[in-house]
């Protein structure tokens, strides 16, 4: 698959064109897992990898960039500051920065929204930005809550919030306020961990399309507006992930996905953060 049909991307408030489908590497087993796994995704076209510090795999993912030998202007690479960093942020972008191997990162999140740090973080944020180290600057996990208490001290508004979304966990308040405020939502663990994708109204839909189940949950995040970061390690699954901009789902098909909610997380609740 050439990389240009992978290719379709979201502005961000600041400018920043970024990719809406990519890889996440959350659980990725770092070494040749990890680097098969973002080799097999950049040769399928490919162009966004989303990793973090706490995954234990930045190095993999820098090392397999490297290989590629695809220009660093043509990729966008997502990391995260660590709850235990957040009170040295500094260090910790270094580290990461380090370990991918990149003088700067495309998209820098806080990983989650800890209490009594994250004002101190996003300041820190707002330096990097300002620096260059980071392209844009996020947040991951943030409630409604977290984003109403960040506006009141940001300088700089968040350009992506990343947190667990799928039709079973439909946070549309969430996803709303977000477009409110030009803020990108991004959505991790997108097909709920393979714990839904039997479920009988997403096989009728996944026939009438000639998809798989996985690429209805992927192409519905993309149709709803977000960015999409599914995680396989599978060179097969990876390819088929990918597969989902041949076609789009019809109104109909939307409206029935909506009623599908059921508030099932499948990671960690941040609502109480």
């Amino acid at each position: 698959m050439q990389s240009s049909i992978l290719n379709q991307s979201i502005r961000l408030n600041n400018g920043v064109e970024m990719p809406v489908f990519g890889l996440g590497v959350w659980k990725t087993k770092s070494g040749n897992e990890c680097v098969e796994a973002v080799n097999w995704a950049l040769e399928a076209g490919y162009r966004h990898i989303d990793t973090a510090k706490i995954y234990g795999n930045e190095s993999d993912v820098g090392r397999a960039i490297r290989e590629s030998g695809i220009p660093r202007d043509e990729l966008f690479i997502t990391t995260k500051l660590w709850n235990g960093d957040q009170k040295n942020p500094r260090k910790a972008i270094e580290e990461s920065l380090k370990s991918l191997g990149l003088d700067r990162v495309d998209l820098y999140l806080i990983h989650f929204p800890v209490g009594s740090t994250r004002k101190q973080a996003w300041k820190e944020l707002e330096k990097f930005y300002k620096e260059g180290l980071a392209r844009a600057i996020g947040v991951s996990n943030y409630m409604i809550p977290h984003l109403q208490e960040l506006f009141e001290y940001a300088e700089i508004t968040p350009t992506v919030n990343q947190v667990e979304y799928h039709p079973f966990l439909n946070q549309n308040e969430l996803l709303n306020t977000c477009k409110k405020n030009n803020i990108v939502l991004e959505a991790y663990s997108p097909l709920a961990h393979g714990q839904r994708v039997s479920d009988a109204k997403l096989l009728d839909i996944a026939k009438k399309y000639g998809k798989t189940p996985a690429q209805i949950l992927i192409r519905w995040a993309i149709d709803k507006g977000m960015v999409v970061i599914p995680k396989s390690v599978r060179k097969e699954r990876i390819l088929e992930n990918s597969q989902v901009f041949d076609f789009k789902l019809s109104q109909e098909d939307l409206n029935e996905i909506e009623t599908w909610n059921e508030n099932f997380r499948t990671c960690w609740d941040p609502t109480g953060a």
